[in-house]
């Protein structure tokens, strides 16, 4: 990919090499609440309890996190302690162009229907996570998260992709981010919602079902994205495409249930088989448009 002079978005959260997460203070909350009662009936508790509301409050206008400090993190203002290698600096330099050529890319389909877009943020994280979802570690690999609209992604998670799944390449990379953005455009469209409800009171077969044709869509989206790349910026160089549709296969439910040495049970899959996974991607990235990215129309798995 020619990425290198593209444009870094400002939508990126580094939280890597953080220690712990950002809600680390929470665990102060349920000790407060049992001594409250006591603090409360004793003049030097109440001024105890005046002095510590003064020193947070102060503490926020100043831009201090006074309850990391006190729970062994870093304030905001803080410098970042962590080091990151060359290499290291270079991925998370990469994904945030292939942000940004997303956000335009979206800005424009969007603003042709009349509608806005709205960026959602990128998280980058090192083990474990907090997000709106609940906590999370690596090892559940990138993620989307509806409730506060960001993405989730461990960037070793590239190297997995390369040696467990053998799909290396930084085009093969991007079609891994740009899925977890495609399913940021199904939020704004409302089409998650619409999956979410469609899914109240049936079977778990058929959640699975819906499941999967969402999965797809989110493949064909990242494919709208890489064919506006491709078309209108050419970004791509020549195998890149090859290498977006080698990830599509290697992290199929088929694939992925054989390498694990189970049977393949395609009722339990929520992504999507190796081929379909392969075909929406593709369908994307040749049509270019929405309406090449109907998974839920009937025949359409």
């Amino acid at each position: 990919m020619r990425w290198e002079d593209g444009r870094r978005s400002d939508n990126v959260d580094d939280r890597r090499g953080e220690s712990a997460p950002r809600m680390a203070a929470a665990g102060a909350a349920p000790l407060l609440l049992r001594f409250l009662p006591g603090l409360l009936r004793s003049k030097t508790g109440r001024t105890i309890l005046v002095v510590g509301l003064v020193v947070l409050v102060g503490g926020q206008m100043l831009g201090v996190d006074v309850l990391s400090l006190l729970a062994g993190g870093s304030s905001g203002s803080a410098p970042r302690t962590a080091e990151f290698s060359e290499a290291e600096q270079q991925r998370a330099d990469f994904v945030a162009v292939v942000l940004a050529d997303t956000e335009d890319t979206w800005r424009e389909i969007f603003s042709a229907r009349g509608a806005t877009y709205r960026d959602p943020t990128l998280v980058l994280f090192t083990g474990r996570v907090n997000s709106a979802c609940g906590s999370a570690t690596s090892a559940v690999g990138p993620f989307y998260c509806p409730g506060d609209q960001q993405v989730y992604i461990d960037l070793s998670f590239f190297d997995d992709l390369a040696r467990r799944h053998g799909a290396p390449g930084d085009f093969a990379q991007a079609y891994v981010l740009a899925h977890e953005i495609g399913h940021h455009v199904q939020t704004l469209l409302g089409i998650s919602q619409k999956v979410h409800q469609a899914g109240a009171g049936r079977s778990a077969a058929e959640v699975n079902a819906l499941s999967v044709r969402q999965e797809l869509q989110a493949d064909c989206f990242a494919g709208i994205w890489g064919h506006a790349a491709h078309t209108q910026r050419q970004m791509l160089d020549p195998g890149d495409l090859e290498e977006a549709l080698r990830a599509a296969s290697a992290i199929g439910d088929d694939r992925l249930q054989r390498e694990a040495g189970r049977q393949v049970v395609p009722d339990s899959f929520t992504h999507g088989s190796s081929e379909q996974r392969v075909r929406w991607f593709r369908a994307g990235f040749e049509g270019g448009s929405l309406e090449d990215c109907d998974t839920f129309a009937a025949g359409a798995g």
